[in-house]
């Protein structure tokens, strides 16, 4: 193809490209001052609190408790400015472009930023119980460090309960972004709206999905390819799915699910439910069941002398 050529062909398309009759909506308009969170911008912000909550694992490797205070400080320090800037994108996401003032008043920034750092020692707690259950549940496990190191459970979890506490305190996209950057790095997909207790785990991880609505108890123990999804979706009146609506499963306490189990709809898993591996589970369980796969029936063994004659 000749330049002339060349370049009449890539002035067309970018003319049919910028036809808002193209765009169909996917389009926003940014202004400078009004950025998206950036991507890069808030895995810096998970380095950080991986950093602060386990200090020694992630961050600098050369700590001792004198120098703990010191590292701690400048990492909050760094860790606020960074989430000031992306709860500010954030809270702008959703605003209209019509808007006479897209800045959000500032004090609200500054109290959510404020409340997430106050809750980070209580992070620290709840992710301890986490590693905890991921210890005692693995006899390959040979010490919380490793636990904390090697576990793709930690880096997801965490991650999970750094977006839904964001996602509770009133902060738009930012925990999705969160949680499915932890999906990309460890094949665990837990939507940030899922309201997950104490002592959680999950073996292995890799095709683990928990849908947005899903409610899990405390000492609830997942192995790899569980699904918590939903069964169908209502639809409004132009046949679009209706937001909102609860439709993911709970597990109770003490629930074990096992790997590539399917849990589908709004039903609950009682306490102390076990759910086999590869089963497909539509109803409720009552309290201490066992649902596990048919026992396949053994294969009957043929004699030649039973063959017959041919």
């Amino acid at each position: 193809m000749c330049p002339y050529r060349q370049s009449e062909v890539l002035g067309q398309t970018v003319s049919r490209l910028s036809d808002p009759d193209s765009l169909h909506g996917l389009f926003r308009e940014v202004n400078e001052g009004y950025p998206l969170p950036s991507a890069p911008a808030l895995a810096e912000i998970i380095d950080l609190c991986r950093a602060i909550i386990f200090p020694g694992f992630y961050g600098k490797s050369f700590l001792s408790r004198e120098t703990l205070p010191y590292h701690i400080g400048v990492s909050l320090e760094r860790l606020s400015h960074l989430l000031t800037e992306q709860v500010q994108a954030g809270l702008c996401f959703h605003r209209t472009q019509s808007d006479d003032d897209k800045h959000e008043p500032q004090d609200r920034v500054y109290d959510i930023v404020t409340e997430f750092i106050q809750w980070l020692p209580e992070l620290r707690s709840i992710l301890a119980t986490d590693i905890e259950a991921a210890y005692n549940g693995d006899p390959a496990a040979d010490s919380y460090g490793e636990i904390i190191s090697c576990y793709p459970v930690v880096k997801a979890i965490t991650c999970y309960r750094i977006a839904h506490k964001l996602l509770l305190l009133g902060v738009p996209l930012i925990p999705r972004i969160i949680t499915e950057m932890a999906h990309s790095e460890t094949g665990i997909d837990i939507h940030p709206g899922a309201q997950i207790g104490h002592h959680f785990t999950i073996d292995h991880g890799t095709g683990v999905v928990i849908g947005a609505t899903c409610i899990i108890g405390n000492n609830v123990k997942l192995y790899q390819g569980v699904t918590l999804g939903a069964r169908s979706f209502a639809l409004d009146e132009n046949g679009n799915p209706i937001k909102g609506i609860a439709r993911h499963p709970i597990l109770e306490d003490d629930v074990i699910v096992y790997s590539n189990a399917t849990v589908l709809g709004r039903i609950t898993l009682a306490r102390g439910t076990v759910i086999g591996g590869n089963v497909w589970v539509t109803e409720s369980t009552k309290p201490g069941e066992q649902v596990l796969q048919a026992k396949k029936r053994k294969s009957q063994v043929v004699r030649p002398e039973d063959w017959g004659c041919l």
